[in-house]
């Protein structure tokens, strides 16, 4: 029985850092006013008849804080490459100089900020729901363990675990949270 309890902590643990893990990425898509690589992670580019990952036809980099730049390996790519942008509908407008394809990102209005924090909070939510429900289904198996011959005290035991992963996972959504909403509201 020991093994079944020690098999449903791990299994907790690993689902609720998988909802960390989400959370980290939907924040990196949340941009904060300053230009960085990741802005453009999800843009697929058509590379000879098949998609593939912008970072994978060109270099993406930031020499400042307001500009993404980015030098395909081929010079045929530009126009394709500026054509994915534009459909990614990340509200860019890549401008060329016949080698590099520069991305200016405005400075955000306060307005924008607060929506943007607004998206930040919403995320943190929908992370913290997946932990609760990770909790839930773990006590569940811990519960139906308890019919099958498990004693009360270890499934109380590991009820407590669980209640403690779910602590500290949900301390670090809050302070994922925190982080990038600072991040947003430094101008």
């Amino acid at each position: 029985m020991q093994e079944e309890v020690d098999f449903i902590l791990e299994h907790t643990e690993e689902k609720m850092k998988a909802a960390i893990a989400h959370l980290d990425k939907e924040l990196l898509h949340i941009r904060a006013g300053k230009a960085s690589p990741a802005m453009l992670d999800g843009v697929m580019v058509e590379y000879y008849g098949s998609l593939t990952p912008l970072s994978q036809v060109a270099n993406v980099s930031t020499p400042d804080a307001r500009t993404v730049a980015i030098q395909p390996w081929e010079k045929g790519l530009i126009p394709v490459i500026e054509k994915a942008i534009l459909n990614a509908n990340l509200g860019f407008n890549p401008d060329n100089n016949g080698d590099v394809i520069r991305i200016n990102i405005p400075v955000l209005t306060e307005e924008r900020r607060k929506t943007l924090v607004r998206q930040v909070h919403n995320e943190g939510e929908n992370a913290k729901i997946s932990i609760r429900t990770v909790r839930k289904e773990a006590n569940e198996s811990l519960k139906k363990l308890q019919k099958e011959g498990l004693s009360e005290d270890l499934e109380k035991d590991a009820e407590g675990e669980v209640q403690k992963l779910t602590d500290n996972f949900g301390l670090k959504v809050e302070s994922l949270v925190k982080d990038k909403e600072k991040d947003i509201m430094t101008i």
